[in-house]
């Protein structure tokens, strides 16, 4: 049976947020619904997260001496990491002490903070269907890599980042010096390792959003939320559409590798999987252990979103995956680099039927930085996505 204590007094529910950005205030808001008492914490001040929560706290969460400190005195009863770049060895041994408890646990925290970890897992270990793939820690190594096998066109992505950062198609060997250095660039921690992967030729991508919830039973089942479709350009996601339409033997596969590699990961929480289908082929890309980007359009697609989803699972709660609406989402991006902006046009994106916005609250603005998103529901997929990009459209970012 789950016990839920009153925020704020001695018999709190107290669950810490590790990166308190656009998924991880929906999170809090998810959390704070159900009565549990919210600690977000950030690399920066005023973080979207910290905005919502009961405490905020900014420290470097990469650093384990402030994170091991920052546990040790809030002493909550989750700890759920948000975001990759955090010192997953402090969380393993924090867990292992019994001081707190990982969601959905310190190993797969540390598995899936960098490509290199979850990759090894699901071709290596798992021998599920991946594209090939090298880890590089030189451009001379890269350049090896692509004429030993790998080809053109590939991928280059470095080993621990996050929404595209530091990612690109490389054409030819014209283009390998520059994809090295956007993705030293990129990286979400100073590293000199990337991932360079044979480019899929596939139909399309798909996130499949797998939920590690207890049942009625009272054990822990595994549920999938039904396929997101997504477009991205320069590796980050600009638009994103559920149900995506695919053929039953395809989802059938997809459902099996998100299963396979959820259930070795264990816990109990939300899991974005990202795969590749071409035709009923089905390939693993990556996979993250929280609350996904393209997964914001489940706000107006099902009767629990995906941070719903992930609150109720991670507290031991029954979930509903069920799709309430066929639905779409489409980024609001900054336009400008400026601090404190202000938005115009949010009246005039409203005025698309079936509609709704949300807006991140970042404190700084930058010209392809993430600020809000444009959803719309509509009878089919297509009408909602043009309502979605005809919305976001609509409104703009300026420095005030």
């Amino acid at each position: 049976m789950t016990t839920i204590g009153t925020p704020l007094s001695p018999r709190a529910t107290k669950v810490m947020l590790l990166g308190s950005g656009e998924l991880g205030r929906e999170v809090l808001i998810a959390l704070q619904r159900l009565g549990v008492e919210t600690i977000a914490v950030d690399r920066y001040d005023d973080a979207p997260g910290q905005q919502v929560a009961h405490h905020s706290r900014t420290i470097t969460m990469s650093d384990p001496e402030q994170l091991r400190a920052l546990i040790e005195a809030e002493r909550p009863d989750l700890v759920v990491p948000e975001i990759e770049a955090i010192a997953t060895p402090a969380l393993e041994e924090l867990e292992a002490e019994g001081v707190v408890t990982v969601i959905p646990t310190a190993r797969a925290a540390r598995l899936t903070m960098d490509r290199e970890g979850i990759r090894r897992l699901a071709a290596e270990t798992l021998e599920l269907p991946t594209s090939p793939y090298r880890f590089c820690d030189s451009l001379e190594e890269l350049q090896a890599a692509i004429d030993g096998g790998i080809g053109y066109p590939c991928v280059v992505k470095p080993v621990m980042s996050s929404s595209g950062k530091g990612q690109s198609k490389i054409d030819g060997r014209d283009d390998v010096a520059p994809a090295w250095e956007y993705a030293m660039a990129g990286g979400r921690v100073s590293q000199t390792r990337v991932i360079v992967e044979g480019f899929i030729d596939f139909d399309y991508e798909i996130t499949l959003l797998t939920v590690r919830a207890r049942g009625a039973s009272g054990e822990v089942e595994t549920q999938f939320c039904e396929p997101i479709g997504h477009r991205q350009v320069g590796g980050d996601y600009v638009e994103s559409w559920q149900p995506h339409p695919m053929p039953s033997i395809a989802l059938q596969r997809a459902q099996q590798i998100a299963r396979a590699v959820t259930e070795n990961l264990g816990g109990q929480g939300i899991f974005g999987v990202e795969l590749f289908v071409k035709g009923d082929q089905v390939w693993f890309s990556e996979v993250s252990p929280r609350p996904h980007d393209t997964g914001m359009v489940t706000m107006v697609t099902q009767w629990q979103n995906e941070f719903e989803l992930h609150a109720r699972a991670i507290l031991g709660l029954p979930v509903d995956t069920a799709l309430r609406s066929p639905g779409a989402s489409a980024v609001i991006y900054g336009g400008v680099d400026a601090e404190g902006v202000v938005f115009d046009g949010v009246d005039k994106a409203l005025q698309v039927p079936h509609t709704d916005i949300r807006l991140f609250g970042k404190p700084e603005s930058f010209v392809k930085r993430r600020m809000g998103v444009a959803l719309a529901y509509a009878d089919d997929v297509e009408t909602a996505r043009r309502s979605a990009v005809e919305a976001a459209d609509r409104v703009t970012a300026r420095a005030d």
